[in-house]
């Protein structure tokens, strides 16, 4: 009924879906020219430009970091050189007010007509204002590399409030006018106490913070100074003894001293500055006028008691102005000398013979006033 295809085995199988697609591109023809690859564009004329701009910004952006760097670093320094101005502006009170009080007292133990209940009734209110300038040195709040001079500033105001506190012990248990060497003593010990204070400030405080402050590289902002003790007398116990000599006599501290001895300073000599010859009241004197001209007089004690506020007065006599300094020493110990400086002088007038005339006061009870005052005639010439 069908028809049969016999095939054998052998045979392949052709399928024609497997056979190529025939190409679509149509056939060239010869005529036509061949075709080219489409080129790739290499930009317009110029095509460097966009590379410079994008490098100037690169430059730019850097330059601005490099700016905001510097500034950021700027504000770093000025907040920095802030926050120590700050402390020592507080420190500069602080020390200045402490300062003040050592003055007060030494006004107290060597002005004129001060007795010994003055010293009594006064020192205990030194020592109250001083223990105020402690706790204003506590509540500061020091830069963290100060940290340690801080604590040394607190330990030298304590310093000078236990001094304080142990003078007006010393002294409130001194009765009747009859003083010995062990009062001296005791005396000393507690000023002790206040020289002490001076160096701790000095080397532990100042000298330190200076030099923390140098590490840091913090410019322009000083530290200040505190002196306490502006006087050699209060160092040992031959001086204390002659000042409570002083201050227990009948008339204070500008009396008899104890009730007996000559009163007395004489002017032991004058030298120029900064040669440091010394003039004579027999010959005339050369002088060289420079900047740093300067007078230095020296006065010695020639009684048997202290003497304290001793006025100094140096004049050149010249016409029509004459050129007048003035100085007061502290206080002077029998026997002992001090020295006065007289500087910024002015303009000496060249040429003519000019005397120099310096006088000491008199102080109460001194009898001999010849050896006072003496005439140093003198030539100034331009240096």
């Amino acid at each position: 009924m069908f028809e049969h295809d016999e095939r054998t085995e052998s045979d392949p199988i052709e399928f024609d879906f497997f056979d190529d697609a025939p190409s679509t591109e149509p056939p060239r023809r010869d005529s036509e020219p061949p075709r080219r690859r489409p080129r790739i564009p290499q930009g317009p004329p110029g095509g460097g430009q966009p590379l410079l701009r994008l490098a100037g910004l690169i430059a730019g952006g850097i330059l601005l970091v490099v700016v905001l760097i510097i500034w950021v670093n700027a504000c770093r320094e000025d907040q920095k050189k802030a926050q120590y101005q700050d402390y020592m502006g507080e420190v500069a009170k602080i020390s200045s007010d402490s300062a003040e009080i050592g003055s007060q007292l030494n006004q107290l133990l060597f002005g004129s007509g001060s007795q010994i209940e003055d010293v009594q009734t006064q020192l205990a209110g030194l020592r109250d204002a001083q223990s105020q300038t402690v706790k204003r040195a506590e509540a500061l709040d020091a830069p963290g590399p100060l940290r340690d001079q801080q604590r040394s500033l607190i330990e030298a105001l304590q310093f000078r409030v236990s001094g304080l506190n142990g003078l007006a012990r010393e002294f409130n248990r001194i009765t009747g006018t009859e003083t010995g060497d062990e009062e001296g003593k005791l005396l000393a010990e507690q000023s002790d106490r206040l020289l002490a204070s001076d160096v701790v400030y000095q080397d532990s405080f100042a000298a330190r913070a200076k030099d923390v402050m140098d590490g840091q590289g913090v410019v322009g902002v000083n530290v200040p100074e505190s002196d306490f003790v502006s006087s050699p007398e209060l160092t040992s116990p031959a001086s204390w003894l002659l000042i409570l000599k002083r201050l227990t006599g009948p008339s204070g501290g500008g009396g008899t001293a104890g009730g007996g001895g000559l009163h007395g300073n004489k002017l032991a000599g004058v030298r120029v500055l900064p040669s440091g010859k010394e003039l004579s009241t027999d010959s005339d004197n050369k002088i060289t006028v420079t900047n740093d001209l300067a007078f230095e007089v020296t006065v010695e004690n020639s009684g048997d008691n202290q003497e304290t506020q001793i006025k100094v007065t140096l004049t050149i006599q010249q016409s029509p102005t004459p050129i007048k300094k003035e100085a007061t020493i502290q206080a002077i110990n029998p026997g002992e000398t001090q020295t006065v400086t007289f500087s910024d002088l002015g303009s000496p007038e060249f040429g003519p013979v000019i005397p120099v005339k310096v006088t000491i006061d008199p102080v109460q009870g001194e009898t001999n006033v010849n050896n006072n005052t003496a005439e140093y005639p003198c030539i100034f010439t331009l240096g």
